[in-house]
């Protein structure tokens, strides 16, 4: 079938079905086969090398001139991006096994004993748009942690995906594990994504990762369980005990390493005590970014552009950033709170009684001191690999990586005990 003749409900169903079979077989499969899963696909993948950069360039064909840069960065595979992607793979098969861990005994007076250990979610449906190494990278998370995936990446990245799946499948069959604990939909039509969103007796879990617009129609429209990555809004708080030097250096990474990704900047907080200083020294080192700033801002650098409003809450993933100024630790908290999308914030300071103020304030899923919030990622991290960053409060937070897709059932062991 091809993508015009399948049916988007009864495709979901079918992949539904199979997905929960192999997830059921995942239960019982031993450590060693998940990881040689891991490496064959990984190997897999260094040997389609050639076949994933044509599908990529493809996707790329396709999209053509109609996105920003940004939106073409996080599309693109290169040679060195699919070693990444085969490298995180074998992190990944390293990585302790999640799957069985004994999470707490208790005794009871009774004589039984009680066991909490983890075991898979099960199957995760995983909605993501343009990035495909999302594709390679929630299949070996979930492979290791036990569960079954349905990917639906972006129609823009299909061709990229469906050779990424066909590598993992690869690394499952070589390991006689099921080939179906890895799948992707075959349509890129709309009704395929409400469907997975409502099957539930298929899905356990849904992930969707990636803009506003995806997420907040995976959280109106799902029947499934979801755990929500929502935009990455993120600030940078420049104290005014901070070493300058350092924060504009933090400040240009976390801002321009990689500008499309949801742990990079997007508004920069600064005390008035060291703005007049800092902002010509940050437009000195950022000239290939926008900046857009309130008024104090404007008036002390003339190559900050004023800003909206709008600017304050805009997720930009582009080479733009806004700025505000503040009159200390207290305002700075305020506007961050205000403004954050609880993805991740920073405070750049010398003074550890600030640093720890703010980190116990700001209430966002990851809180760094003097680093650059691209580090918010499960890779860095060291699980190898995320699924996505959840800014949620239930279940998981933060780089959802192998421990954050597991439950826990109890194991009860007795030796002859009726309940009075």
């Amino acid at each position: 079938m091809t993508d015009q003749t399948l049916d988007p409900s009864i495709h979901i169903t079918e992949l539904g079905e199979r997905a929960r079979a192999a997830a059921r077989q995942l239960l019982a499969a031993p450590t060693e086969a998940r990881n040689l899963a891991l490496t064959e696909a990984a190997e897999a993948l260094r040997v389609a090398k050639a076949r994933l950069i044509e599908a990529n360039r493809k996707d790329l064909d396709s999209v053509g001139d109609t996105k920003p840069a940004s939106f073409i960065d996080r599309l693109m595979l290169d040679a060195a991006r699919i070693e990444s992607m085969a490298a995180a793979l074998e992190q990944i098969a390293a990585l302790p096994d999640p799957v069985g861990r004994k999470l707490a005994t208790f005794n009871r007076p009774n004589g039984l004993v009680i066991e909490r250990v983890a075991v898979p979610i099960g199957v995760i449906g995983m909605i993501y748009e343009s990035r495909p190494n999302v594709g390679a990278d929630a299949s070996a998370l979930c492979l290791k942690s036990g569960n079954a995936i349905i990917l639906r990446g972006g129609s823009e990245s299909r061709h990229s995906t469906r050779e990424i799946v066909a590598c993992m499948r690869a690394g499952l069959k070589a390991a006689g594990l099921p080939e179906d604990a890895v799948q992707t939909v075959q349509t890129i039509s709309r009704e395929a994504v409400t469907a997975l969103l409502k099957a539930a007796k298929y899905v356990d879990l849904v992930i969707p990762r990636g803009g506003r617009g995806l997420v907040e129609l995976v959280r109106d429209q799902a029947r499934v369980p979801t755990l929500l990555h929502l935009d990455g809004n993120c600030h940078s708080y420049v104290h005014h005990a901070a070493d300058l030097a350092k924060a504009a250096d933090i400040i240009r990474n976390a801002k321009l390493r990689r500008t499309g990704i949801c742990g990079a900047t997007e508004s920069l907080v600064v005390d008035r005590a060291v703005a007049a200083e800092l902002l010509p020294r940050l437009a000195d080192a950022m000239p290939d970014c926008e900046l857009r700033g309130d008024p104090a801002a404007v008036a002390i650098e003339s190559r900050i552009k004023p800003a909206s409003a709008e600017d304050f809450g805009t997720e930009f993933l582009d080479a733009v950033a806004s700025v505000k100024v503040v009159e200390g630790l207290d305002e700075a908290i305020a506007f961050v709170a205000q403004h954050s999308s609880g993805h991740t914030d920073a405070i750049i300071t010398e003074d550890d009684a600030a640093a720890r103020r703010f980190m116990a304030a700001i209430d966002s899923a990851v809180v760094m001191h003097n680093a650059s919030t691209q580090f918010s990622d499960g890779g860095e991290f060291g699980m190898g690999a995320e699924i996505g960053i959840a800014t949620g409060k239930m279940h998981a937070r933060g780089p959802v990586g192998l421990e954050q897709l597991t439950s826990f059932k109890y194991l009860v062991h007795g030796d002859g005990q009726t309940r009075p």
